[in-house]
């Protein structure tokens, strides 16, 4: 009898020993090896899916991770519960691929059947169906700034060295006005404006191709501005505007005077290396309330 209980007790110790862990769904860019890094610090459990074609192998070496194709959702799902995932994170930019190029599976199939039905075809409405998707298989879907911490998200103001002049700020406000007229359309997060005017608007290539597009039709004289919002509808755990090191970089190359974002909706990726950056080139960074 009492051999009998040590088994049980055996078994039942190693039940509590099984953690929950957080599905980390990584595409490219820094940040879903900053959400990582935030994992170890305070010592979350986590497992991660590579997006095929998005992250990089070899950036995750020595992690746990499965590399899956984006158009595998079923296998995707089953990665997560087989790894005792409990919340499930998106981070990082993913390209619209061309549908005729996607091996879907069953799973992919009749989420994007869904996602023809609905009234919206853009980004933000896809996402939207994809997390309602997890959540419908027992995830709970947090953002990234659940992890990281307020600390990265963007503050009211002038965050650094340098203020917008009233031109900028002016600017600034068209920029807002505008880019949330265009979320409201699903259509992107950013535009460019310069002495009034709208420079360019952000398309499927992302805000650093955005900048780097519109750098050879910013004129001579008053620089421009980058200004990147949330969209109106969208869901602050999918895609929440993200800024860098190399959005500052690639602003100042192309003769922006700073960028512009919406205070406690924009994360930004290594804060205090971003605001230390632009401080060096002469670039503001401001927070604007919405």
């Amino acid at each position: 009898m009492l051999s009998n209980l040590t088994v049980v007790e055996q078994y039942a110790s190693r039940a509590v020993k099984v953690q929950s862990k957080i599905g980390i769904i990584a595409g490219s860019g820094l940040l879903p090896l900053r959400l990582i890094d935030s994992c170890r610090e305070s010592s979350k459990p986590y497992f991660i899916i590579l997006l095929e074609g998005e992250a990089k192998p070899s950036d995750y070496y020595g992690e746990d991770f499965s590399l899956i194709p984006i158009g595998s959702l079923g296998k995707t799902i089953n990665a997560l519960k087989k790894s005792n995932c409990t919340e499930v994170v998106m981070a990082g930019p993913v390209k619209r691929p061309s549908l005729s190029k996607l091996k879907l599976d069953l799973r992919a199939i009749k989420l994007l059947a869904r996602f023809a039905r609905s009234k919206n075809q853009g980004d933000d409405a896809l996402l939207r169906i994809l997390v309602k998707e997890l959540e419908l298989e027992g995830f709970k879907v947090i953002g990234a700034d659940e992890i990281l911490g307020k600390g990265s998200l963007a503050k009211v103001g002038v965050m650094g060295k340098h203020a917008p002049n009233q031109v900028a700020l002016d600017n600034i406000s068209l920029g807002i006005e505008v880019a949330q007229t265009l979320g409201s359309l699903d259509i992107g997060q950013s535009v460019i404006i310069q002495e009034n005017v709208v420079i360019g608007v952000e398309a499927a290539e992302g805000t650093d191709s955005l900048i780097q597009r519109c750098r050879k039709l910013l004129k001579e004289g008053s620089p421009g501005v980058l200004v990147k919002v949330k969209k109106p509808n969208q869901d602050p755990r999918a895609d929440l505007p993200t800024i860098g090191v190399n959005t500052v970089k690639i602003s100042f190359e192309s003769g922006l005077s700073g960028i512009a974002v919406v205070a406690n909706s924009t994360l930004i990726i290594d804060y205090d290396s971003v605001i230390n950056e632009a401080n060096s080139l002469g670039l503001f960074i401001y927070g604007q309330t919405q």
